[in-house]
């Protein structure tokens, strides 16, 4: 045993790590509970950073959160996925789930022993839990605004959308927002980011540009997705509109690119998902703005525009979990009829207007993200379940979008470079205390085998070390963040 344990210390004191491939990927920002990084190349080349830059991240999620919604149901889960006969997910994401993994290897990070079809679940959440007849999902709801409802306002008729993700609380979750702007290499991809949770590659929240998409659940569908169906997974519908030039081919990059998407799916989707998204305003509605009520039974595919006759006035769209148009069920919610009464007659809806009607008056208490997207103008701004407060409460992180997709190669200043540390004495005892750091307070996790955050804090580093006497014997990984640099490494607690 002593040999066993000797042999084990002389390998992590001596251990080296070399880099499989160049991380193409920064950390631009972190901050107010939100990671942003920015990633770029092929598939496989954004999955390997995303992976090396967030692996602890993803291996907490996943361990914690994704692998327990399943429970005794994950392997059945996993064979979905590797059978490819419920849900069909297409290479270039497989490609990207492995260089994620491949990246967390490099990095240390994959303490959970993740694989490619580890990563893959998680991205197709919704869609094998319906499968499995599991009740997962987010509520959310979304206000779109534009034309004649914000004309006389700072938009000046320009287009905006708030929007509410509304999921279980989860300390996991809280602790793992992550924002990734994606600059591709693939000719046909545009740039595009995902609003989310640490090893998400698909996208629940997303825009580009040009357009948003958001997806919600149909909480009044009671059917159940089919097998062999070869479904394509919600988020990764989303996604393949968001990062794609121009899908349907007609020139221009708006919703119609995120319906061509969905109409390419003609047995619909594994559960009933709703899906909303704002463009850029032009003269034709449709264009703007739309809501895709979508199941998999028929009618499968309902879009409903503003010319719908519904309880919302004016050049306004809301959604929340209910079907509207869809057989014309015109399900209206607490919140839809909050919206209604609180909108007026639907103009004069400024940048804050549109946010504050959605704060107000369609809030849940599990609301774990709240974010804005005005195209036209440039702006994003989101804020995160954090303190104990859900996202409404809290004030947000405003991003100028040409920052946001700014080109990362370009203006190599803007990266934040992860690097080894030296950990002494190695095992610790009680006070870990390391050598290479360039001096500065750190937020700092030291994260254990399962993935799980064991201890979390902010620190002056090197001097002062920090106190793991806490910690039950075993092998940890730990991550700085400061300013201007990342540092990991891993030790052993005795």
């Amino acid at each position: 045993m002593k040999k066993i344990v000797l042999s084990a210390i002389l390998i992590l004191m001596g251990l080296g790590y070399t880099l499989a491939q160049q991380v193409q990927g920064i950390i631009f920002q972190d901050t107010l509970g939100i990671t942003v990084i920015k990633v770029w190349g092929t598939h496989q080349q954004r999955g390997y950073a995303i992976g090396y830059l967030t692996g602890l991240k993803i291996t907490a999620v996943m361990m914690n959160y994704i692998k327990p919604q399943f429970g005794s149901y994950y392997t059945t889960a996993r064979n979905i996925v590797i059978q490819g006969n419920d849900i069909t997910i297409p290479q270039e994401y497989k490609n990207e789930a492995q260089g994620i993994i491949d990246g967390m290897n490099a990095a240390g990070s994959n303490t959970g022993n993740l694989d490619q079809t580890d990563i893959l679940i998680g991205n197709c959440l919704l869609d094998i839990g319906n499968l499995l007849s599991l009740n997962l999902g987010p509520g959310c709801s979304t206000l779109m605004s534009w034309g004649d409802a914000t004309t006389g306002t700072d938009l000046n008729g320009k287009s905006v959308v708030s929007r509410h993700l509304d999921w279980s609380y989860s300390s996991v979750l809280v602790n793992n927002n992550i924002l990734i702007v994606h600059f591709p290499s693939e000719p046909g991809e545009t740039k595009w980011l995902i609003a989310g949770y640490a090893g998400m590659l698909s996208a629940l929240s997303g825009l580009n540009r040009d357009f948003s998409a958001f997806q919600q659940v149909m909480s009044d569908f009671s059917g159940a997705g089919l097998h062999n169906k070869h479904y394509l997974p919600i988020w990764i519908a989303l996604r393949k509109a968001l990062e794609s030039e121009d899908y349907n081919g007609d020139g221009a990059n708006n919703v119609q690119d995120l319906r061509s998407v969905l109409q390419d799916c003609p047995n619909g989707f594994a559960d009933g998902f709703i899906v909303t998204s704002l463009g850029r305003t032009v003269p034709a509605d449709s264009l703007v703005a739309m809501v895709a009520e979508l199941t998999p039974i028929s009618p499968t595919h309902t879009y409903r525009y503003n010319d719908y006759d519904d309880i919302i006035p004016g050049d306004n769209l809301y959604a929340s979990n209910y079907q509207i148009k869809r057989n014309n069920a015109h399900n209206y919610d607490d919140r839809y009829y909050s919206i209604a009464a609180n909108i007026g007659n639907g103009t004069m809806i400024s940048l804050d207007s549109n946010w504050n009607l959605l704060r107000d008056h369609s809030h849940q208490s599990i609301n774990m993200q709240f974010m804005q997207f005005a195209p036209e103008i440039d702006i994003f701004r989101m804020s995160v379940y954090r303190n104990g407060h859900p996202a409404y409460q809290n004030e947000p992180l405003i991003f100028d979008l040409n920052q946001l997709f700014a080109d990362p190669t370009v203006s190599v200043n803007e990266a934040v470079p992860i690097a080894r540390i030296h950990i002494y004495p190695n095992p610790v005892t009680d006070l870990l205390t390391m050598t290479g750091i360039t001096p500065g307070t750190y937020h700092f996790e030291i994260v254990n085998p399962a993935g799980r955050i064991v201890l979390t804090n902010r620190a002056p580093l090197p001097h002062s070390g920090i106190n793991v006497s806490s910690l039950t014997p075993g092998i940890y990984m730990i991550r700085l963040t400061g300013k201007n640099q990342v540092y990991t490494s891993r030790f052993m607690k005795k």
